[in-house]
């Protein structure tokens, strides 16, 4: 491990009840903040406003309880961090890195699809956006906010973090025609929220001052995206930890309308939190 003081975080969003696949995301990250001695922080991730609900929230809280976890106070939110994404989207459009994007998904689907442009590339955000609007001059208001890949790579032409999870451990490198084939220009701030989970993880890491960014093997195509804005921001990079996925009988990975196996139904049928761990892999708490 760095030196570093290890701070790991757990960011679920209130959008409905923890599940497996959840709580072996928390334990995993709280358990290597207490193995060094470190801390261990909740964070909610609710910039979409028009899902996130207070009682999930605080069902998320009386989960982490019970399973044994605890994390300072009070814990942030993110939407009360709007100032934050503001001025970080004013600092990347000063320099010429964003522009505003009009389309919407079917907009995108068929542009993709167009016989010019090949089969569609998919990305960590779906199908990777042909720039249909780079070099329009749509206004800010109302719009979606992208960043300008070749832009962002001009200043950064390499990105490489440090991976110590499931996905390989040591160091990763990605260069840009990587970047630009595979992911592209991403979205910065949806019209809908002022930001997007891309930049707002980003910044509230970094003020949280996260070392070591535990999550499922799901978020690594994304991780690029994540360092080269900490990279065009000035941020310290985290060390990543991706994990495996908790899938159901299957293969499927869990998902929030897995009501079956949320932490909750464990509870009330007389589960105890040694159980989930046991369920998950993981060792018993000592």
């Amino acid at each position: 491990m760095s030196r570093r003081r290890v701070i790991t975080r757990f960011a679920p969003s209130p959008t409905g009840p923890l599940h497996l696949g959840h709580a072996f995301s928390a334990m995993t990250a709280f358990d290597m903040a207490r193995a060094h001695g470190g801390c261990f922080v909740l964070r909610i991730e609710d910039i979409d406003r028009s899902r996130s609900r207070v009682k999930w929230e605080r069902e998320i809280e009386r989960d982490l309880a019970w399973l044994g976890l605890s994390w300072p106070r009070p814990v942030v939110r993110q939407s009360d961090r709007a100032p934050a994404y503001r001025e970080a989207l004013l600092r990347l459009a000063e320099r010429g890195l964003t522009y505003a994007c009009i389309c919407n998904r079917s907009d995108i689907r068929e542009a993709a699809a167009a016989p010019q442009e090949g089969a569609p590339m998919l990305g960590p955000d779906g199908i990777v956006y042909p720039g249909t609007c780079k070099h329009a001059d749509h206004p800010y208001e109302g719009s979606a906010i992208r960043l300008h890949m070749d832009r962002a790579l001009a200043l950064v032409p390499e990105i490489a973090f440090e991976e110590t999870g499931a996905a390989g451990t040591g160091r990763i490198a990605l260069d840009a025609e990587h970047m630009l084939r595979m992911i592209g220009d991403v979205v910065l701030a949806r019209r809908d929220m002022g930001t997007s989970y891309h930049l707002s993880v980003v910044l509230d890491d970094s003020a949280q001052s996260i070392s070591h960014v535990v999550r499922g093997l799901d978020l690594f195509d994304a991780t690029p995206i994540h360092v080269l804005l900490q990279s065009l921001l000035g941020l310290r990079s985290p060390i990543y930890h991706h994990h495996r996925l908790i899938r159901d009988d299957t293969g499927k990975r869990l998902a929030k309308r897995d009501d079956a196996r949320s932490i909750a139904a464990y509870r009330d049928t007389g589960a105890t939190p040694a159980d989930i761990r046991r369920l998950v892999g993981l060792p018993s708490a000592s």
